[in-house]
């Protein structure tokens, strides 16, 4: 079992596969070229299964594969084999913005991977290309009904974003209601790398806006998920993620590992330990020392809220959120 200086238990692992992505959203990184790093960079599928198989061994039993988008990494459904293969029983999903996810939902099913989160800002199609850079948003919705048919359970995020797509909020959450997907509210995380000016909603705005339209309850955290859940009158729960908010960190169960073998501890930090020489050596002894490390290092809390608030110069499209 692994456990943090603060007594949290360590369970999931998030894997980046890739950092490369096909969007361009204002919020994560308007201006980076397309550009990728070099494959030899890369710990290849294999090498990242050895080090994977030393975390389950350790306790991981919930692994998310995220990106940059992770569906333009080759082979992806063999990775999600592997890990299946070697222990079924864990909780294996995606983060993706769905843009390719039609063509290859059943792949994903049959390797083994059980849910996927999807980021759906807009039902617009002239907002979503002025978020994400690009006319998206039929590819995007054609992946959703897609992973719905097959069988993959589907949760969605939403950025709601002033003067953007704060209007939509309600359209959105009746578009995942109709479907039975959740839908979470994610506070924009302020980063270097998004687009200057954005102005965020926070939740006490969102739940504002959502009780001119619905009643609700509040049901509090879900285990050791960051989303602040809701429960409608119908039975539909919504959540929200408020990255500002001292409870965020509070429960937080996950360490992030990227394509290139860093592994990091905190979404908000640039801090981070490399496993790569030791894992491409075949020295998996060195790489679980490097992971208990990095757990025990792992810090208490992010720095968006309190007192001493500032912006991250995490690069999120290199770890996922």
């Amino acid at each position: 079992m692994l456990i943090d200086s603060y007594d949290r238990v360590v369970d999931y692992l998030r894997i980046s596969v890739t950092e490369r992505c096909n969007f361009r959203c204002q919020y994560c990184m308007p201006e980076k070229p397309f550009s990728w790093v070099p494959k030899e960079n890369l710990l290849t599928f294999e090498e990242l299964f050895e080090f994977v198989k030393v975390c389950i061994d350790e306790g991981i039993n919930k692994i998310r594969i995220t990106g940059g988008e992770p569906l333009l990494r080759e082979d992806l459904d063999k990775f999600i084999k592997m890990i299946y293969d070697y222990e079924p029983s864990i909780d294996l999903a995606m983060t993706t913005n769905a843009f390719l996810l039609k063509g290859t939902a059943q792949k994903l099913k049959d390797a083994g991977l059980k849910r996927i989160n999807v980021s759906i800002d807009t039902l617009k199609p002239e907002v979503a290309l002025a978020i994400a850079g690009k006319d998206v948003l039929q590819n995007v919705l054609d992946g959703v009904e897609e992973a719905l048919k097959v069988g993959l359970k589907v949760k969605v995020n939403m950025v709601p974003m002033k003067g953007m797509n704060s209007d939509e909020i309600v359209d959105v959450l009746e578009y995942c209601k109709t479907r039975n997907m959740t839908v979470r509210f994610i506070e924009y995380m302020e980063n270097q790398y998004a687009k200057a000016g954005i102005s965020g909603m926070k939740s006490q705005e969102l739940l504002s806006h959502l009780a001119q339209h619905y009643k609700f309850e509040d049901e509090g955290f879900d285990g050791s998920s960051p989303s602040h859940y809701f429960k409608m009158e119908d039975g539909y729960r919504f959540g929200i993620i408020e990255p500002y908010e001292d409870d965020f960190c509070k429960q937080c169960n996950r360490i992030r590992l990227t394509a290139e073998g860093f592994l990091i501890p905190c979404l908000y930090f640039d801090e981070a330990m490399s496993i790569a020489e030791s894992v491409k050596k075949g020295d998996i002894k060195t790489a679980a020392l490097v992971l208990k490390e990095v757990v025990r290092t792992k810090p208490e809390k992010n720095r968006w809220g309190g007192d001493d608030a500032e912006v991250s110069s995490r690069a999120f499209y290199e770890t996922g959120g």
